[in-house]
């Protein structure tokens, strides 16, 4: 992750032609021209007294380049009117040819400076995906589909984990909508420990990152699939997780670049498939519990989100959406049907409030069904590892 430090801003506000002057004085891979003369630098982009550009880089010598990147960063961040820079290594074209501006906001595409590799793996990448440093297990909670409720499915589930006596993280990957901070109530900016490495926020007991802050809230993330995939990767690997028992991921809706990221650079344990229940849902939920099947990641099984409607007044129910789906969805696909969760009232307040059902009314029956379900995801990872482990006995003739 970029290192982002903060100084008083100043009253003179900063020109891109005065961020690019700085930039010349940085020389460029090989030390024959700037990074400017040489057409390394992405458009750069000003917010509030912030700057965010990118420097395209071969991605086989991201890490070794590290050191140009920071170069950058310290000659904009002395720019007067400059508040904080943020400066990331991108493969998303080839170095010198013309940079793409990117209209609505900054453009932080890196390669990733850790051993992971270019983008999303491919050739060259190691034979398997490294695990994140301290982490022991990842689980990605996933839909086909957005509007199924994936993301508040995520942080409740989280912490139904940790009232297992687990130690949890939630990684929010859902880069174009990131909900984490409004679910979990947390505002603030992530503040840097060591180098680039940033320390996360907290909420309720679980270490969290997001997008969400890094960028303000109405700031619409129009980027393309590696600076998607290179962001994933940063916050998988460039954050001081410590130690945790497990890492919740939510990923964006859809089967695309976000999902193939991290299936290709860290060991998932297992993928959850949030769905509705009607079909119009279920057949994207197919398409993404079979891209998990591709990439050899576990299904840990279905939940059925929006299952039925709870009247918070009277307690009868309704099955707006149908009943039943997900879980003859799951019988018919072989994978576990995990549990129904109801459409209700409280669970939509405490979620817009940044009160997760599970931490606010843990006593509810609602509470009780993301508890039930984390029991038994949790059950298939402990099924999936001891699976793994099982010594193999091979007959000789």
């Amino acid at each position: 992750m970029a290192k982002k430090t903060s100084k008083k801003p100043a009253k003179a506000a900063v020109t891109k032609e005065q961020v690019l002057e700085e930039l010349e004085r940085v020389k460029g891979p090989d030390l024959s021209d700037n990074i400017v003369e040489l057409g390394l630098v992405s458009e750069v982009v000003i917010h509030k007294d912030k700057v965010y550009f990118a420097i395209s880089v071969d991605p086989a010598r991201a890490e070794e380049l590290e050191p140009l990147r920071q170069a950058a960063e310290n000659v904009v961040q002395e720019l007067p009117g400059v508040t904080s820079a943020t400066v990331t290594l991108t493969a998303d074209r080839e170095a010198g040819a013309a940079a793409s501006p990117g209209p609505n906001g900054p453009p932080p595409a890196a390669a990733p400076s850790g051993p992971a590799g270019g983008p999303g793996g491919g050739a060259g990448a190691a034979a398997g995906p490294a695990g994140v440093p301290g982490v022991k297990h990842i689980i990605a909670v996933a839909s086909g589909k957005g509007g199924v409720g994936k993301s508040t499915t995520a942080i409740n589930l989280a912490l139904a984990f940790q009232d297992q006596g687990l130690k949890v993280g939630v990684l929010d990957a859902d880069i174009y909508g990131p909900s984490m901070p409004r679910l979990l109530g947390i505002t603030g900016r992530p503040q840097p420990t060591q180098g680039n490495i940033l320390k996360p926020m907290e909420g309720y007991g679980l270490k969290v990152m997001s997008m969400g802050f890094l960028v303000e809230e109405d700031t619409p993330m129009i980027w393309r699939g590696p600076m998607v995939m290179s962001a994933i990767t940063q916050m998988l690997k460039e954050v001081d997780w410590g130690e945790l028992d497990l890492m919740v991921v939510d990923m964006p809706p859809g089967t695309g670049d976000a999902q193939l990221t991290m299936a290709q650079q860290v060991p998932l344990a297992g993928a959850i498939i949030v769905s509705t229940p009607q079909d119009l849902a279920l057949i994207d939920a197919r398409k993404g519990l079979n891209m998990f099947r591709k990439v050899d990641v576990p299904v840990l099984g279905i939940v059925e989100n929006m299952s039925y409607f709870e009247c918070p007044g009277c307690g009868t129910r309704s099955d707006i959406f149908g009943h039943g789906g997900a879980r003859s969805e799951a019988e018919k696909l072989g994978v576990p049907f995990l549990g129904e969760v109801p459409l209700h009232m409280d669970i939509r307040e405490k979620s817009d409030s940044g009160q997760p059902i599970v931490m606010s009314d843990p006593k509810s029956s609602r509470a009780e069904v993301y508890r039930e379900i984390a029991a038994k995801a949790w059950a298939g990872v402990e099924q999936e590892e001891s699976a793994r482990a099982a010594p193999q006995i091979v007959i000789e003739n």
